[in-house]
């Protein structure tokens, strides 16, 4: 059994990640850290794992960790991610980060972005990107991995594949992404009380969010082209999901039909990518790891329809998934 440790587990990020580790044959959750040093049992924090882990959650001590878990799961927000992750890498243990510390190609982009300054600057741009359906060569043999934002997972998968084999123009691309109320995280925020984001859509960080950059830099990271993506997000009063519609233009004589047989020839042995033949709704993949694409043709422009559950392929089902590829564990074990 691998000892795995949860750092940073009171977030729904973390408990969705320990549901899914409980379901896993070749594992035990043998650490549960949070920043509060009230130190609750895993029950008080989160209600319905009581009597499935009994557990405390405890201050992080990374001069003991070495003696506790084999692998680590790094769920603490930005910049503090680093700072632990950039000491855990020393004692040899295996590692993927769910902030974005990790993610972008230069120190600089981060900074400007997240007004922080980067606690491992060194490692910046070097870290395998977690989405195995492009890197599984480079993740397998990685000791630390950054797992994927949701928003860039839904625009990254549909995408990737299209521009490596030059059948869509690169600019521009337009993805209007919706999300549910969870992506924000569980801290309390004004914005998002139920009074404020029900029964409401709204547009937000317009022309400025940070997971632009991001699919932008992967996107050239795996296809080699660069590109430009106009980003809009939207808050939609639900609790989960992404829907992600992309509007493109095809290269000259690439048809709808090319592109959609592209991605079922491209996606025919991942086992949750769906290519589908209808309008997907966030519905349709709650609560999975599946990622569900639509393709379909408007006046000569491609339309993209991309689903994703933003706390399980966008977050936490992405990085047991990764979890699996570093071990060589069938890549579903505890996913479906």
């Amino acid at each position: 059994m691998i000892r795995v440790g949860v750092v940073g587990g009171t977030g729904y990020t973390g408990l969705e990640l320990i549901k899914l580790l409980l379901r896993h044959p070749e594992v035990s959750i043998s650490l549960l850290t949070s920043r509060d040093e009230s130190m609750p049992d895993v029950g008080q924090v989160h209600p319905e794992l009581t009597r499935r882990l009994e557990t405390r959650f405890s201050i992080l001590d990374v001069t003991r960790v070495e003696d506790q878990i084999d692998f680590a799961f790094c769920c603490l927000p930005h910049a503090a991610s680093a700072e632990v992750i950039r000491t855990l890498v020393d004692t040899g243990i295996r590692i993927i980060d769910f902030s974005a510390d990790y993610r972008l190609n230069d120190v600089e982009t981060f900074e400007q972005l997240y007004l922080v300054k980067h606690p491992d600057p060194e490692r910046v741009g070097k870290v395998s990107y977690g989405i195995p359906e492009f890197f599984r060569d480079q993740i397998k043999d990685a000791q630390l991995v950054a797992n994927p934002g949701c928003f860039p997972s839904s625009a990254l998968l549909p995408l990737a594949p299209l521009l490596a084999e030059n059948l869509i123009l690169s600019n521009p691309i337009i993805v209007d992404a919706k999300t549910g109320v969870s992506g924000a995280g569980r801290k309390a925020n004004l914005k998002f009380h139920f009074p404020e984001c029900n029964e409401s859509v709204m547009a937000y960080s317009v022309g400025k969010h940070r997971h632009r950059p991001e699919i932008e830099q992967i996107l050239q990271r795996f296809t080699g082209h660069e590109s430009k993506i106009f980003f809009t997000p939207h808050l939609i009063s639900m609790n989960r999901g992404i829907l992600s519609t992309i509007y493109l233009r095809p290269e000259k004589g690439v048809s709808v039909d090319t592109i959609r047989s592209h991605l079922l020839s491209f996606y025919q042995h991942e086992p949750f990518i769906r290519i589908v033949d209808r309008p997907p709704a966030t519905k349709d993949v709650s609560h999975t790891n599946f990622c569900d694409i639509h393709v379909a043709e408007d006046r000569g422009m491609i339309v993209i329809l991309s689903a994703l559950d933003n706390l399980i392929k966008g977050a936490s089902g992405a990085a047991v998934q990764n979890f699996n590829v570093m071990y060589q564990f069938p890549e579903a074990t505890a996913l479906i």
